[in-house]
């Protein structure tokens, strides 16, 4: 199957380079001069990922962003000139999954697509495995090994939203959402409480995984390297 990736970009010259790095990789390249033109690419193609700029005309990135979470299953990456944490926060509160600043490295947003696409493609498993953890989505079951381990459920729904897609960084008011809705009447500190809780459970049972805590903005989960 060939993977097919809108750009949003307003900027000519950065659509051509992105066009002529992604062909000849192989990937389908669809462009789109504003946030709108790549909401009706959307609407009308078969698209598998998404690279957004931020300042645009009419729809901005962020807006794109938000319009992608609520209607496609599909990673987003933002590459764009806005490079201050308080950027990077509007970026992932908007829902984007890898943020990338201007001036870039075409290889490295390569290596970054293809981990969003492998990230994604775990989403729709039932059963994910990270080393030597399964994590059952459908029976709640998660094994470290041999060990069988039951947890609360909204720790194995943090537990396993995390995992299900290595290496993205989750804010606290997206896992509030994704995990306990948009009605819950707490506050971000629940996160940071499961999260504690988390670790613990694991911290002696040499799990290939572990949450890192993103100052400022969040949590992600990462694998251990052999």
């Amino acid at each position: 199957m060939r993977i097919h990736v809108v750009i949003a970009d307003d900027d000519p010259p950065i659509r051509e380079l992105l066009r002529l790095v992604l062909s000849k990789e192989g990937y389908l390249v669809l462009e789109a001069e504003n946030g709108q033109q790549a909401a009706d690419i959307l609407e009308n193609e078969q698209v598998h990922l998404a690279i957004v700029d931020v300042m645009m005309p009419g729809m901005n990135g962020l807006e794109l962003c938000r319009e992608i979470r609520e209607h496609y299953d599909i990673p987003v990456l933002m590459l764009t000139a806005k490079g201050q944490l308080e950027d990077k926060e509007q970026g992932y509160l908007a829902g984007t999954d890898d943020y990338m600043v201007k001036p870039f490295e075409p290889k490295e947003l390569l290596f970054r697509i293809k981990a969003l696409l492998r990230r994604y493609r775990l989403v729709s498993s039932e059963v994910i495995r990270l080393g030597n953890v399964s994590i059952d989505r459908k029976s709640y079951e998660i094994r470290v090994g041999e060990e069988l381990i039951t947890l609360p459920l909204r720790e194995f729904e943090l537990l396993s939203q995390l995992a299900s897609q290595p290496g993205r960084i989750y804010t606290r008011e997206q896992l509030i959402q994704l995990i306990w809705g948009a009605d819950f009447g707490g506050d971000s500190r629940t996160v940071d409480v499961h999260i504690k809780r988390l670790r613990e459970r694991f911290a002696d049972r040499r799990a290939d995984f572990f949450i890192t805590t993103i100052r400022g903005l969040g949590y992600k989960l990462e694998v251990r390297e052999e």
